[in-house]
């Protein structure tokens, strides 16, 4: 890394931090395919106490959780044990239960129908089987009101029998959709989520700190939620997903470190191999990172919470498609990225990329809702312009 590259990046740390409203505290870090080159820290763990936010400071990751979930997926692929096409009844019958909401009638009651086909594992792993979120659609929020039906943030089982939005197969709408691969997951390997994570993605990587129940030493290093109000004031939120969860949620409940994410960031850059053994086959990374869709794009979301997400999208204007389970820019972004690369985020305001044609990779890592924060979004942008702006 040069000079002009690390001057660059840590002016974007501090000034996203320092600016009036700005991000109580950032992690950010750039690997190519053998170490990290960058890593640069800004601010505190908690607005309104000095300790400083740490390299090793521990994040509730939210949707980076389900590229780790689609991973254990792809494996049971390659081992022969499922097929992408299978009907994910054969492995969790309850999701043969779920109807599609048609509407809803004079008293607010929800009218419902049989799905038009079944959902397959594929339409999961690319958010086209019919679920939402109840903070993404006005829709998903009114049926779990009508049924007393549990947030999907209480991290149970029940969080994720909702209801569908739309036929399987029909359109791309991003929801819950993760949860029920990791069920899949589960119902095949016998274990839970979190046990085949640490068996076949954690221990090959070394990732340590990455976890859905806190240890003691990751919780003495956990970051504080954030939410900032509708006048842009932001306030600690002593809010931790249940521990342990009723459920491992492949969507959204992992707690981990920025070094640890940079670790399965790596793993794809380097087609699959880990430090101490493959955790996927090139030719898996290689379809994980292709459009998956068919005759469809994915795009932006609406907010039904706004104390959780704004609405927005990423980089309005360009195409962008899915993978497994991974964004698409079909598109190069104004920010450098080249197109047909890959990237997410979790609610928290948590963003990575990964360029698989250039071998780098980085995430962007803080704790504020509601998501698309109108400081922490701008700076991570800015962050991953300000590494391809001195990139040679």
């Amino acid at each position: 890394m040069n000079n002009r590259m690390k001057e660059a990046a840590d002016s974007v740390l501090t000034n996203t931090v320092a600016e009036s409203g700005g991000a109580p505290g950032v992690v950010a870090m750039v690997t190519d395919k053998r170490a990290n080159f960058y890593e640069g820290t800004a601010g505190v763990r908690e607005m309104g106490k000095t300790k400083p936010i740490a390299t090793d400071s521990v994040f509730a990751i939210f949707s980076c959780t389900k590229a780790l979930t689609g991973t254990t997926l792809m494996q049971l692929v390659e081992e022969g044990l499922v097929s992408l096409d299978d009907p994910a009844r054969d492995y969790v019958p309850d999701i043969a239960e779920i109807q599609v909401l048609d509407g809803f009638d004079s008293n607010g009651q929800p009218k419902l129908r049989a799905p038009k086909s079944d959902i397959t594992i594929n339409q999961l792993m690319l958010h086209t089987a019919g679920f939402g979120y109840e903070f993404f659609s006005h829709d998903d929020l009114a049926f779990r009101t009508a049924r007393e039906t549990a947030s999907v943030v209480s991290s149970t089982y029940d969080g994720i029998k909702s209801v569908l939005l739309h036929d399987p197969g029909e359109c791309w709408m991003y929801g819950v959709n993760l949860d029920w691969v990791g069920k899949i997951v589960e119902a095949v390997r016998g274990k839970r989520l979190g046990e085949v994570m640490q068996e076949r993605i954690f221990n090959p990587l070394g990732m340590t700190d990455s976890a859905f129940t806190l240890t003691p030493a990751m919780r003495s290093r956990l970051a504080s939620l954030h939410t900032r109000a509708e006048d842009g004031q932001l306030a600690p939120w002593d809010l931790v997903l249940p521990q342990p969860p009723e459920m491992d949620m492949g969507g959204h409940g992992l707690y981990g470190t920025v070094p640890d994410y940079m670790k399965f960031i790596r793993m794809i850059l380097n087609d699959g191999a880990g430090p101490d053994g493959r955790v996927l086959n090139k030719e898996t990374v290689e379809k994980m990172s292709r459009n998956g869709l068919v005759g469809l794009q994915s795009g932006g979301w609406t907010t039904s919470m706004p104390a959780l997400s704004n609405s927005g999208e990423f980089f309005p204007g360009l195409k962008k498609s899915w993978g497994y389970t991974f964004q698409i820019n079909d598109e190069p972004t104004p920010s450098g990225r080249p197109a047909g690369q890959i990237m997410w985020a979790g609610l928290a305001n948590l963003f990575y990329w990964i360029d698989r044609q250039n071998g780098i990779g980085g995430m962007w890592a803080s704790q504020i809702l509601p998501f698309k924060d109108i400081s922490s979004y701008p700076g991570f942008v800015d962050f991953e312009s300000s590494i391809y702006r001195y990139l040679k």
